[in-house]
């Protein structure tokens, strides 16, 4: 079940909902906007290889903004601090920059249950489109879980900057299958 904005609102000032600085004019009906940090990382390689570390290169997005360049993948950061240990948050594009060319979260919309920082986004552009520190550049909804809770205690879970690819997150037993057969 999806909680609506009223309820990510009413959730916040329960404290079961993390969204620091939170804004009353970013709640939508089902989710709530949240913006663009001030850097963004590019790797610094020609070719990415998922069992290595990729060095990037940190790009401080200026005040005049920063254009995304197509076939490239950005990382950036929110803003705000986000995460709940009661609700499952699940971060998207918003529409009106989805009709730009840009992609949000191309593979990594859903968060983990007791994850709270800022998420690392994961963008690409169609065609150049500029970009500016603190836009809105997506929404987050909530979700209520069933069953069991878990919360994550994985790589990613409290990290609060452009996060790239860790080998062994990225490939997961298959990286230590390899890597011990080797």
């Amino acid at each position: 079940m999806i909680l609506t904005g009223t309820a990510i609102a009413e959730a916040v000032q329960r404290g079961e909902i993390t969204i620091s600085p939170f804004d009353e004019a970013m709640v939508n009906p089902n989710s709530y906007n949240y913006r663009l940090g001030s850097t963004l990382k590019v790797p610094a390689v020609d070719i990415v290889d998922a069992r290595r570390d990729t060095p990037c290169e940190e790009i401080a997005i200026p005040e005049d903004g920063y254009v995304l360049q197509p076939r490239t993948v950005y990382l950036g950061a929110t803003a705000e601090t986000i995460g709940s240990g009661v609700y499952v948050p699940s971060l998207i594009g918003r529409s009106s920059l989805g009709r730009l060319g840009l992609f949000l979260q191309i593979s990594a919309d859903l968060g983990q249950l007791g994850a709270c920082h800022s998420w690392t986004l994961e963008m690409v552009a169609v065609q150049p489109l500029r970009v500016y520190s603190g836009m809105r550049i997506g929404q987050v909804s909530f979700w209520a879980h069933e069953g069991h809770r878990q919360p994550y205690q994985g790589y990613y879970g409290h990290i609060s900057e452009p996060a790239p690819c860790h080998p062994h997150a990225a490939l997961g037993n298959a990286t230590r299958v390899l890597e011990a057969t080797a």
